[in-house]
């Protein structure tokens, strides 16, 4: 026999993940920024930490997926969930991607510039993890719009940190390998903050399309 309680669930069940899923995305932003404030090389016990967090946020993924599976009314469509459930999974798994070219990057990272990209990538994350927690609150638009203006802000201010990044590049004393390598490191930073601006625009037009 069906169990009609099963198949509703409780609404809680989702707006609990997400936010855990949202709260391991902060977490990985924070230990990078911790990271990159050590002159030394990347410790083993933060990596270690990196990449715990981004497999508690697969796990989160996954229940997610499973979850949707087994509930038949869902708090919000179960395209948006699945959508901010991807996007923000791929937040942690992009700075460990970062973290692990650090680990193997040449000393001469220059890691005081890199701290404002982090610092940037820390206030994009911040920002979507508010905007996952108003979720459970109700569609109102207003309650997420400066999050939203910040997580923007943030963004912006990236793309101009990392042209500046990509400048001192192209004059710097570095030789041919060492450019490779660290563009592709300011990249990846890049792409996390962009992780973040993703999210949050997800859940964005959420609110939007309930309010």
């Amino acid at each position: 026999m069906i169990s009609f309680k099963k198949l509703l669930g409780k609404e809680e069940k989702f707006y609990d993940l997400l936010e855990a899923s949202a709260e391991e995305a902060r977490v990985s932003a924070e230990l990078l920024a911790k990271i990159l404030k050590d002159d030394h090389s990347v410790r083993a016990s933060n990596f270690h930490d990196i990449i715990n967090a981004r497999r508690k946020d697969k796990r989160i993924t996954q229940k997610i997926t499973e979850e949707l599976c087994k509930t038949f009314v869902t708090p919000l469509e179960r395209e948006d969930i699945e959508a901010l459930s991807l996007a923000l999974y791929k937040i942690p798994k992009t700075i460990e991607k970062v973290v692990e070219r650090l680990s193997i990057c040449p000393a001469r990272v220059p890691r005081e510039s890199m701290q404002r990209q982090i610092v940037l990538l820390v206030e994009a994350v911040d920002a979507v993890d508010f905007m996952v927690k108003q979720l459970r609150k109700g569609a109102q638009v207003d309650r997420i719009q400066d999050a939203q203006t910040r997580l923007q802000f943030a963004e912006g201010e990236a793309d101009k940190v990392m042209l500046a990044l990509v400048k001192d590049l192209y004059n710097g004393p570095y030789d041919a390998k060492e450019m490779v390598i660290l563009m592709e490191l300011y990249d990846m930073v890049e792409t996390a903050v962009d992780r973040a601006r993703d999210a949050g625009q997800v859940v964005f037009q959420i609110m939007l399309k309930y309010s």
